[in-house]
């Protein structure tokens, strides 16, 4: 579909809009979004945008020479991975994928749970990281190698998928943890003190802005070793069960809440994406449905007018807490009769059931213009962070 366009308040800019149907909530954050002092050429609005805590998950927008710590939500550098097998994934029945299940639970923490004692080891490249500050770097030492491996909790996930062609895959969803956390409210309390506009920014010619910019790299070189590290133990559980490896340059990773320099309208640009991904002509992505249903494998068509960005997955209808009062742990259960889980936690993951998530079709047919769907993969297994 070809965006709405919102037209401009005074002093902000359009708003671009690809999805159906825009929350009001959301459409007020975009707003407010839009006029912010730093924010350049316009604001685009993907078909998964959905109101949360800031800015709207699904926001894509651009700065000459600002970051916004506020703007890319608490899980900076989250994303997705996944990984393809040639192997006949119909050939695993109920009991071999639980047992896959209860072997991936032994090995992987997940929802709040970290590694015990002094943790994994870090990779070479982080283990002294130069961040901006005393206190960020005590914060790293104590929870980067705890934290290394751990799926988290929320919508992240760790999903065995089967494509059309019968091969299997491995999807995991996840992101830079407590490291992350510590180090996005640490610059968004110097962007409360020292940022320009209502939503703060830090002007990256100083001091304050270059050093949020070199710790947000950070945060999202140690979410992408998270997702390694997670595919590392979640990969030999799958050797050990069934003697199988990924096919070669199989894999995807990408992440979703970041910000990144990049040419756009021939200027050298930061965009922020926050629930969105960056996906260049050609590049394949990964867009998740919601647990039950499918996800897909897409290719970029790089759209101008979005930044060459789309949807990070199917986006929420419901809020946390409208699911957990309108959803029943039975329908939960009847929605998922066909994918094996932990039936034991139907009561805690309502909040992710399918019912409260987009039809993943509809924010497809809405980005038609932004991705070009290439591999329907079906859920078949779920461990739920």
């Amino acid at each position: 579909m070809n965006p709405r366009i919102l037209p401009a308040a005074p002093g902000a800019v359009p708003i671009l809009v690809w999805a159906r149907a825009l929350p009001p909530g959301a459409e007020k954050q975009l707003r407010h979004l839009a006029a912010q002092p730093y924010v350049v050429e316009h604001v685009a609005a993907m078909p998964d945008v959905h109101v949360a805590h800031g800015v709207a998950v699904g926001s894509v927008f651009a700065t000459e020479h600002h970051v916004v710590p506020g703007a890319l939500g608490g899980d900076l550098g989250c994303g997705v991975s996944a990984y393809r097998f040639a192997y006949p994934a119909a050939s695993l029945g109920r009991d071999t994928l639980e047992l896959l299940l209860t072997r991936l639970s032994q090995v992987i923490p997940v929802g709040d749970a970290t590694h015990r004692g002094r943790g994994l080891p870090l990779p070479s490249a982080l283990e002294a990281p130069p961040l901006s500050t005393q206190k960020l770097r005590h914060a790293w030492e104590r929870l980067a190698p705890r934290h290394l491996g751990t799926l988290g909790g929320g919508n992240h996930f760790l999903e065995l998928d089967r494509d059309a062609g019968g091969d299997l895959w491995l999807l995991l969803h996840s992101g830079s943890r407590g490291v992350g956390a510590a180090i996005g409210e640490h610059h968004q309390r110097v962007a409360k003190t020292l940022g320009e506009g209502s939503l703060p920014g830090l002007s990256l010619h100083t001091p304050e802005g270059a050093a949020c910019l070199a710790d947000l790299d950070l945060a999202c070189r140690f979410a992408r070793a998270n997702r390694d590290a997670l595919a590392a133990r979640a990969l030999e559980v799958l050797s050990q069960t069934l003697g199988i490896s990924p096919e070669p340059e199989s894999t995807v990773d990408l992440h979703h809440n970041h910000v990144a320099g990049e040419t756009h309208f021939g200027r050298a640009l930061w965009v922020h994406r926050k629930g969105a991904v960056g996906l260049e002509s050609g590049r394949q992505g990964l867009i998740p449905g919601s647990m039950g249903t499918a996800s897909y494998v897409v290719e970029g068509r790089a759209e101008p007018r979005a930044f060459r960005s789309c949807s990070h997955g199917a986006g929420r209808v419901l809020t946390r807490t409208e699911a957990r009062a309108r959803i029943r742990p039975s329908a939960l259960e009847h929605a998922l009769r066909r994918v094996v889980h932990d039936s034991r936690r139907a009561a805690a993951l309502v909040e992710e059931a399918p019912a409260a998530y987009r039809d993943i079709v509809e924010v497809l047919e809405d980005e038609a213009d932004l991705v070009t769907p290439v591999r329907r993969l079906t859920p078949i297994a779920v461990l739920k962070g």
